[in-house]
């Protein structure tokens, strides 16, 4: 049995890789940026993918010819992201950085954060200090979308164990409610054959009023929140939080 550490440890994202960032969760990338109006940007937007991971949008962005930078702290999933993107041909600047303290002020017109990669710091100030970082890179004008599964989503599917199995892999993960809603915490059991991985992440969750209210602190203005990609509400059919902000000029 082997034990990972949390989201900056390698061998989490390493061990647990197949089941975070499935193909299918590549060709959702894809289906997103060809059918959302909420990541319809201009052919000549600069982007920058914070938490980028493996190159799940960093890949297809650059494919649709827009100037991307992919940033991560962890040096095996921007491996695995040069890789994709050398595979598909196409040219991605990959940054290894903590996300509190990459530096490109109004370097980009697009800040993406997906696939809930917010939230991870153990001092809730570290969370707020990286939608500042957010806020600096955009040029006046610029966009933020951030997506994450918000509090009141989490509410309804916070349930016994999930298990998800992958050819003869197994997946199992249980998650647990702590201090009043604040953060979760989430165990993962991994087993290969008679290997038995375990992983353990906890992180800040936040509800639509929270996420807002911390954009507007970091200086955005125009904050608005949708329930999906889709630009649906974000209400009782919400599927996602995702929240859309601009740097005013």
């Amino acid at each position: 049995m082997t034990r990972t550490g949390g989201f900056q440890d390698d061998d989490f994202w390493t061990e647990f890789h197949d089941f975070l960032f499935s193909e299918q969760r590549h060709a959702q990338a894809e289906e997103l940026l060809d059918t959302s109006r909420l990541l319809s940007f201009p052919a000549d937007a600069r982007v920058l993918d914070l938490c980028c991971g493996p190159g799940v949008f960093t890949v297809p962005l650059a494919r649709r010819g827009r100037d991307v930078t992919g940033v991560d702290t962890s040096g095996a999933m921007l491996d695995r992201a040069r890789k994709r993107a050398a595979e598909a041909g196409v040219r991605v600047a990959h940054v290894r950085a903590d996300a509190r303290e990459y530096e490109n002020p109004g370097g980009f017109d697009v800040v993406l954060n997906l696939f809930t990669s917010f939230g991870y710091f153990e001092d809730p100030a570290d969370n707020a200090r990286m939608l500042r970082t957010m806020y600096s890179c955009l040029a006046p004008g610029g966009t933020l979308v951030l997506d994450l599964a918000g509090k009141e989503l989490l509410a309804r599917k916070v349930t016994p164990p999930k298990v998800v199995r992958r050819g003869e892999d197994l997946m199992v993960q249980t998650d647990t409610v702590l201090d009043d809603w604040a953060r979760l915490r989430s165990d993962w059991v991994l087993v290969r054959g008679e290997r038995v991985t375990r992983a353990t992440l906890v992180w800040f969750v936040y509800s639509a009023v929270e996420l807002r209210q911390m954009a507007q602190e970091a200086g955005f203005g125009r904050v608005e929140v949708f329930g999906g990609f889709d630009g649906r509400p974000y209400d009782e059919n919400a599927e996602r939080l995702v929240l859309r902000a601009i740097r005013e000029a």
